[in-house]
């Protein structure tokens, strides 16, 4: 390459170089852009939002001939499909307010139904207000044959018998009441009910002259209940862990499906007696209560990952008793609320609604419901900061649980005294002889009246506690949207550090962001180990144990790196508490008078029972020969 062309390459380069420095975009066109891609992700997120409900309504659609209603359809070409419900298929879609001082429930002309419910004393993680569920992708109707066509009042407009569009209740119960005309002395009415400082609202559904249609089941009518659950909280991945369909048999302990099952949809048939059907999300509950009972029940839970507006769809078609007199009430109440346990204990244990709130199963219940929330609520009684309640609650714990601590700790320490004679015992029985130096270890351990389990035994016993914490935490409704020093939600994870680039399988299985708390405990966890670890025997005793002991940490870091920083937090208090123990044990527990005590023990010789004695002389008496000692 000759000098000509060097130069000319260069030349290109800078002018290459110059055109991209000219050409860059000003900070102004920077925020433009950002701007304009910020919005088409918006538009493509409701595409995908709006695309996802579209689909579960063709699902339904295949399985209901939904009806094409529109004002330009005139009654007489109703008439074939509706029957006596024409004049019902057309009109305006209107909505009523029924509200007191803790929800506000808006009612659809349309359907009569509940078409979205907001609980006023919470907002979202954004500050928005907290709806259950709202708009046209609710079902909310009863289901049935009319002249061998399926007819769903979901699509059919009720007039209400009411002058105010919203109605407030104060100090006294109001009705808001629709109907669905059918003709002369034929209507369906949904009568709403509402009392101040309740969640519970109660429908009478009346059916006057509907003896004579037809149903699946001759003794009950279908009621389909549909509703898509929307993302209330700042991580979709925790919340949707909780968020999940429970109902319960009639008589029998409240079931549910799995919230963390890989399954696209989860379904099941219910052909014996129900008695109510909750849609639980995180922190929240929709759920229709029977009378007495339903008398079957099919429900399907949806997973909606593609959706950032939505964690799930749930849908229950619910058979309803109907004995088909001429005029017949079926009474159902709903509950929309917080899944708050000590609420539902108190006002709605005649329901059992309080098994919705997760606290786990067997002993770990047990220790939620029975010490682990009442501790809880009686510090809340007279603390507001959720903080100083969650260190206070782990004193407490801590306290109850130091004579525990105190025999693994001793334990501990007599296998540290023992450490230089294990050590000679691995020298005495080197590679090759293991069962021999098993056999020599175990002798000395019941000589010097040591149990190797002594320091795990305590630990063991401590693990229910610890599994209790793990289910208390993430679903306390108390801690959500509670800020502690740099945590500003101790119900969800507390972020210090957060980036939008997708790496692969870290982002995955730790996330997007660096939690704080979750650091601490990790650290504090690996500490505290590594201090207690130096209390037992060597390494060549225990293979694999120091590996251990920083593997499991680092586990639980990426697993509680999405979960409630109030968790994260409570372990780390736990571990600084254990550490201080730990400190106080062993100003007070000498090792040398530990080793000495243990030697007197060692050179003792072991008294003879009476029954051992008795068994001596009495196998002497017969001849038989003792072996020596």
């Amino acid at each position: 390459m000759d000098r000509n062309s060097i130069i000319g390459i260069v030349v290109i380069a800078i002018i290459i170089f110059l055109w991209g420095i000219l050409s860059k975009p000003n900070k102004e066109e920077l925020e433009k852009r950002k701007r304009i891609l910020d919005s088409l992700k918006q538009v493509q997120q409701e595409q995908v939002d709006q695309a996802v409900i579209e689909e579960q309504k063709k699902e339904v659609e295949s399985e209901i001939t939904e009806i094409d209603v529109t004002d330009k359809v005139s009654v007489d070409q109703l008439r074939d499909k509706l029957g006596y419900f024409a004049e019902s298929g057309v009109g305006e879609n209107e909505y009523y307010t029924l509200e007191n001082n803790l929800i506000r429930l808006i009612i659809s002309t349309k359907g009569g139904r509940p078409y979205s419910v907001e609980l006023k004393d919470y907002k979202t993680h954004d500050s928005l207000p907290l709806v259950l569920f709202t708009g046209d992708s609710t079902v909310f109707g009863l289901n049935f044959y009319l002249q061998n066509k399926l007819i769903s009042t979901n699509d059919l407009f009720f007039v209400p018998l009411a002058d105010e569009k919203i109605i407030k209740v104060d100090k006294q119960s109001r009705t808001l009441a629709m109907r669905l005309e059918a003709g002369e002395n034929k209507y369906i009415e949904y009568k709403y009910k509402l009392e101040p400082d309740r969640y519970l609202v109660e429908l009478i559904i009346e059916l006057e002259g509907m003896e004579d249609i037809s149903t699946r089941d001759p003794k009950s009518i279908d009621l389909h209940w549909e509703i898509f659950s929307p993302k209330q909280e700042k991580g979709k991945k925790n919340e949707s862990y909780y968020t999940t369909l429970y109902y319960k048999p009639y008589k029998e302990d409240v079931d549910f499906f799995s919230a963390r099952s890989n399954k696209e949809f989860q379904q099941q048939e219910i052909s014996t007696r129900i008695e109510w059907i909750a849609f639980k999300d995180q922190f929240f509950s929709s759920v229709i209560i029977a009378e007495n009972s339903f008398s079957n029940a099919f429900i399907k839970s949806t997973s909606l990952p593609g959706s950032e507006k939505y964690i799930k769809n749930f849908r229950a078609e619910i058979g309803l008793p109907f004995e088909r007199e001429i005029t017949e009430q079926i009474p159902v109440k709903f509950y929309f609320g917080p899944n708050k346990y000590s609420l539902l204990k108190k006002r709605y244990s005649q329901w059992e609604l309080h098994d919705i709130v997760t606290v786990g199963r067997g002993i770990i219940k047990w220790i939620n419901q029975f010490v682990i929330i009442n501790i809880f609520d009686w510090l809340s009684k007279s603390i507001n900061n959720y903080g100083i309640i969650i260190l206070l609650l782990t004193i407490i714990i801590k306290v109850g649980l130091f004579p525990l601590t105190y025999r693994s700790y001793l334990s501990q320490a007599k296998m540290k005294v023992l450490k230089p004679q294990l050590d000679e015992l691995t020298k005495k029985f080197p590679k090759g002889k293991e069962m021999e130096r098993q056999k020599a270890t175990m002798a000395l351990y019941k000589k010097a009246g040591v149990s190797p389990l002594g320091g795990c035994l305590p630990m063991i016993l401590q693990f229910p506690i610890l599994f209790a914490m793990f289910r208390f935490f993430p679903t306390s409704i108390e801690l959500r949207q509670e800020s502690f020093l740099w945590a500003h939600d101790l119900s969800t994870y507390d972020s210090i550090l957060e980036w939008n680039t997708t790496i692969p399988v870290i982002s995955k299985l730790y996330g997007n962001h660096i939690s704080l708390f979750t650091l601490l405990m990790t650290v504090s966890t690996i500490l505290t180990m590594k201090l207690g670890s130096q209390a037992t025997s060597s390494s060549q005793q225990m293979p694999g144990m120091k590996s251990m002991m920083y593997f499991m940490p680092i586990m639980f870091m990426f697993i509680l790196n999405n979960f409630s920083a109030g968790l994260t937090y409570y372990y780390f208090l736990a571990n600084i508490i254990t550490f201080g123990q730990n400190f106080i044990f062993k100003q007070f527990i000498d090792d040398e008078k530990l080793l000495s005590k243990m030697e007197n023990r060692k050179a003792k010789v072991k008294k003879k029972s009476g029954f051992q004695s008795r068994l001596e002389k009495m196998a002497k008496t017969r001849g038989y020969k003792l072996p020596k000692k």
